[in-house]
C-alpha cells in the first residue's frame, strides 16, 4: 500500500501495472482497475469481499470508451439518445453488453453497467489512460461507503495499491442506476 497521494499520472501509472486503486468520484470514493484486466478485477473483488455475480460499474470519460464492452446496436435512437442525454454527469446506465464483454465486469448478465463522468478526477483518469475503469464504491462489503479520504477504512487502505488525489463530488448519495431500454430507475 502506497500512504502517499498519487497525481493523475502516477495513478493512471498504477493503474496499467495492475493495480487497484481508491479514487473519489461524484458522490463517494471508489475503488479502480483496468476493467479488461481479469486478474486486476477479481483482486478488486476479494479486496472489496464482492460476488463476482453482482457485476460492476464501468466509468468513462465519453460514451465512445465503452465501445468495446456496450452493444449501442441493441438500443433504438430514442434510448440512446435518453442514455446520452444525461453524460457526462452522475447518471449510470444498464445498456446491452456485446458478448464479448468478461463475465468478471458483467457478473455473467448480458448487460453492462456504465458512466460518462464529470467528475475531475475520473475524467481524467480515463482520458489519460484512454480507456474506462471500474468504479465499486471504496468499502468492504456491509460496511459504509467513504465520502471523503480520511474516511476510507484502514483495512482497505492495505489492501489498495494507491489513493488517488481530489475530492468527491458532493453528491449526498451514490449514482442513480437506470434501464436504458426501459429507462426503469433500479437504484435511486
Amino acid at each position: 500500500m502506497n500512504d502517499g497521494t498519487l497525481n493523475i499520472a502516477s495513478a493512471v501509472a498504477l493503474l496499467i501495472r495492475g493495480g487497484v486503486l481508491a479514487y473519489p468520484t461524484e458522490a463517494v470514493w471508489g475503488l479502480g482497475c483496468i476493467p479488461f484486466d481479469g486478474e486486476a478485477v477479481h483482486r478488486l473483488l476479494a479486496i472489496k469481499r464482492r460476488p463476482v455475480e453482482k457485476g460492476l460499474i464501468l466509468v468513462g470519460a465519453r460514451a465512445s470508451q465503452f465501445d468495446g464492452v456496450v452493444d449501442w446496436s441493441a438500443l433504438d435512437a430514442a434510448q440512446r439518445a435518453r442514455v446520452e442525454a444525461g453524460w457526462p454527469g452522475p447518471h449510470t446506465w444498464v445498456v446491452p453488453a456485446k458478448a464479448s464483454t468478461p463475465a468478471w465486469i458483467t457478473g455473467g448478465r448480458a448487460d453492462v453497467a456504465v458512466r460518462v463522468s464529470a467528475h475531475p478526477v475520473v475524467a481524467a483518469l480515463c482520458t489519460r489512460l484512454g480507456g474506462p475503469i471500474v468504479s465499486t464504491s471504496a468499502n468492504l462489503t456491509g460496511e459504509p461507503p467513504a465520502r471523503r479520504r480520511d474516511e476510507l477504512s484502514p483495512a482497505l487502505r492495505a489492501l489498495v495499491d494507491g489513493v488517488c488525489e481530489g475530492e468527491t463530488g458532493g453528491l449526498a448519495t451514490p449514482t442513480p442506476i437506470r434501464d436504458a431500454r426501459s429507462g426503469d430507475v433500479l437504484r435511486d
